[in-house]
């Protein structure tokens, strides 16, 4: 099966063509997305770093994952509006590119990383909220997910310079 039809379904619509037509949405909804994108990159990174071993001024791993957590999950929604706007404009080339391709894959191991970190040294948070240097599996967490993310940047970044145009 095939989704290339959806694909087309998606450019054809009028918001895709309004999208592209007009010189100034786009450009704006990049910039709102790389915002978005930089608040979502921003807040991970003061937790990974947390969990990397790096001591927060009098915060431990578990408060600064409480007060951070709502910015990024609102940042992250802002990131999906503002990226699935951007990829209707041009859905049947997006789909087909490399780089973008490869910047989902690497959205969906991040998100496999924190459900893997969220589902174990989460969980017993409390005996090492405070410790220096966190257990293992907090510290490749946090490395794993400063790696991804980086990952979904670059490859978000070299999507302009690789999409062709169909």
């Amino acid at each position: 099966m095939s989704l290339e039809p959806l694909f087309q379904k998606l450019y054809d619509s009028p918001l895709a063509a309004a999208i592209r037509e007009n010189t100034s949405y786009f450009p704006w909804i990049e910039s709102l997305h790389v915002l978005a994108i930089t608040l979502v990159f921003g807040t991970i990174c003061i937790v990974d770093l947390r969990l990397l071993g790096f001591q927060s001024h009098r915060r431990g791993a578990r408060q600064l994952i409480v007060e951070l957590l709502p910015f990024t999950w609102v940042a992250f929604a802002g990131a999906i509006v503002t990226g699935g706007l951007l990829f209707i404009s041009n859905a049947v080339a997006y789909s087909n590119n490399a780089q973008f391709q490869w910047k989902m894959i690497a959205i969906l191991a991040a998100g496999l990383n924190m459900a893997v970190f969220h589902l174990t040294a989460y969980r017993r948070i409390v005996a090492w909220d405070d410790a220096l240097p966190p257990p293992l599996a907090a510290r490749l967490s946090g490395a794993f997910s400063l790696l991804l993310w980086i990952t979904v940047i670059v490859f978000g970044r070299l999507i302009g310079f690789t999409l062709s145009v169909f």
